[in-house]
């Protein structure tokens, strides 16, 4: 069995889950230099709960949002622990960072030295939506991503994908309550914050956060609930 069968292997719930293989040469900070190929790993978040957010988020979408980067976490570090059995050597990237992990240069730019979007297009799972959201092709944008980074060189599972999938559609722009994006379309030339405000939208993600919840912590939604790829009554034939 290849070692990517194996990771297949662990990955089980085909339904629930997503994975590619991306090769990262060229685009990923110094600080992981020689960890130049990725294992990506996406799950689908509940639809029930996520419909339930088109007016902002709620405590059953809060808890979901928490267990759902746990069993991320785990999954991943099974990866991360056969690996080291096999001997090669990788960097895990948790789903998210806590309020404690943020640093200045997040605090000023609201990016993180590795973006699991950017890995997910690069194994070819889906593309940028005009919200800033990663899109899936199987799920939309109804999941949460983890990543791993590995020396070893993976063939990627999907070409690349370069631009979006969006087309037409406003639907997240329209309803965003921050106002944050302005509908361009999203390529790999492009950079985020010529077509999203992330501030903006943290800034909203926050105050309804705090309205809904209780909870001081940067969770909206909004744009997750009303994208039409992914829900389940959505065909792409």
């Amino acid at each position: 069995m290849s070692i990517e069968d194996r990771i297949k292997e662990l990955v089980s719930n085909n339904d629930e889950y997503i994975l590619g293989f991306a090769d990262m040469r060229g685009l990923i900070n110094d600080q992981f230099k020689g960890f130049d190929f990725c294992i990506v790993i996406g799950k689908r978040l509940d639809d029930k709960i996520v419909d339930s957010i088109a007016t902002g988020p709620n405590m059953d979408y809060y808890n979901l949002y928490n267990l759902t980067n746990h069993q991320l976490a785990e999954i991943a570090k099974k990866i991360s622990d056969e690996l080291e059995e096999l001997h090669i050597s990788s960097i895990l990237i948790k789903p998210t960072i806590s309020d404690e992990e943020v640093d200045n240069q997040y605090d000023r730019t609201l990016t993180c030295d590795f973006s699991h979007k950017m890995a997910a297009t690069r194994a070819g799972l889906g593309w940028i939506g005009k919200t800033d959201l990663f899109v899936s092709q199987k799920f939309g944008p109804r999941v949460r991503l983890v990543s791993i980074l590995v020396n070893y060189p993976w063939n990627s599972s999907k070409a690349p994908i370069n631009e979006s999938g969006c087309g037409k559609c406003n639907l997240c722009v329209r309803e965003c309550p921050a106002l944050a994006a302005t509908g361009q379309l999203w390529t790999i030339n492009i950079k985020r914050d010529e077509f999203f405000d992330a501030f903006k939208c943290r800034e909203k993600s926050r105050e309804l956060s705090q309205k809904n919840i209780k909870r001081n912590t940067s969770l909206c939604g909004i744009c997750v609930s009303v994208c039409p790829i992914g829900k389940r009554d959505f065909s792409t034939d």
